[in-house]
């Protein structure tokens, strides 16, 4: 029931970055990175939540670790008998425990062993499948954007892999151009191991008027994503700051970087005030990745176009959040993406 997991991938100095941090977690298995001192203290943890708080205050991945890490880390001592560890992992509500030496530094890592597999999510997924795709003609004057080939396979069937991997079942998928492509390849979803149904677009809804059309209802929060997101994020978590958040309305925000090529000049009526050479500008930008709760499914218009801007624009502020996304993410709207995100996954899936 407990297990132990190698410290070697997981470990960093306090001076590294952010992005190094991330990668701890990831090699956890996405639990947690330790930090420890030159003598082997433990430091502090990191964990995906302080990474996403200190992304949502401006720190950068390429900040120090200690910026963003919990500086009262939890720990119990080496050879603690099962039923105590067990006992301190759940009275915690952490799955995972640094344990120390009589010299406080750390050992190993233990954790409740959570290798069974995922069990099935009832929340509804709602993938917005019905673009035009414009900005990816001529490809798309003959199929559906979605339907472009990344590495061998539609880009929609990687997204849905990617939900039925993390244990979604339950996909409707939103079409409207070339719909019967999409429809005909994917039937009702039993061969990719979920359930899929459509709701047709006789005109542009909208990512938040398409939401209208559902049929029933559904009772549960929903994923929405737009069908041209290539990404790695684990809806669960998201679901889960989702609820922790108190949330009606929960929106994806991915970090957008700019630098502008040339020297700036500030101006005050026909004065230079200032310069500043090649800046470079830090934006959270819309990922197309929603958590919605059905209960704003009444204040959408009928039959009319309604972005999701708009949608989150209507709930108070207090019940909409922000969720930031540090994993792999790419939004194929352009040429020159596309050219990438086959140059990216080919060399995953080499």
């Amino acid at each position: 029931m407990i297990r132990k997991l190698a410290l070697e991938a997981i470990c960093l100095s306090e001076e590294e970055p952010v992005s190094e941090a991330i990668r701890c977690i990831e090699a956890s298995g996405g639990r947690i990175a330790l930090v420890l001192t030159r003598e082997g203290h433990l430091r502090g943890t990191v964990t995906d939540g302080d990474v996403r708080r200190g992304l949502l205050r401006g720190v950068g991945l390429d900040a120090p670790a200690s910026v963003v890490m919990n500086q009262h880390p939890r720990s119990m001592r080496v050879g603690s008998p099962t039923n105590d560890l067990l006992a301190k992992l759940r009275k915690e509500g952490v799955l995972q425990m640094p344990l120390v030496d009589d010299e406080g530094k750390v050992v190993e890592l233990i954790a409740i062993d959570d290798l069974h597999p995922l069990p099935a999510n009832d929340n509804p997924v709602i993938i917005m499948a019905g673009g035009l795709g414009t900005r990816l003609r001529p490809i798309t004057e003959t199929i559906p954007k979605p339907m472009i080939e990344v590495a061998g396979r539609p880009i929609l069937e990687i997204i849905i892999e990617r939900f039925q991997q993390q244990g979604f079942n339950s996909i409707t998928l939103c079409v409207n151009y070339l719909a019967e492509i999409i429809e005909d390849y994917f039937g009702n979803g039993s061969r990719h191991g979920v359930s899929i149904e459509y709701v047709r677009e006789e005109k542009r809804m909208g990512t938040a008027g398409a939401l209208s059309l559902l049929n029933p209802r559904p009772t549960l929060p929903m994923v929405v994503i737009n069908g041209d997101i290539l990404t790695s994020v684990n809806f669960n978590q998201l679901l889960d700051f989702h609820t922790k958040s108190n949330a009606l309305a929960t929106m994806g925000l991915n970090r957008f970087q700019y630098q502008v090529p040339y020297g700036v000049v500030e101006v005050k009526d026909h004065h230079i005030v200032s310069f500043s050479e090649k800046p470079s500008f830090d934006f959270l930008v819309n990922a197309g990745i929603y958590i919605i709760d059905p209960t704003l499914l009444d204040s959408l218009p009928r039959d009319r176009f309604f972005d999701m801007p708009s949608l989150f624009e209507s709930v108070p502020m207090e019940f909409r959040a922000a969720f930031p996304i540090h994993e792999y993410w790419l939004d194929i709207g352009r040429h020159d993406d596309l050219e990438r995100a086959i140059q990216e996954n080919s060399i995953n899936a080499g």
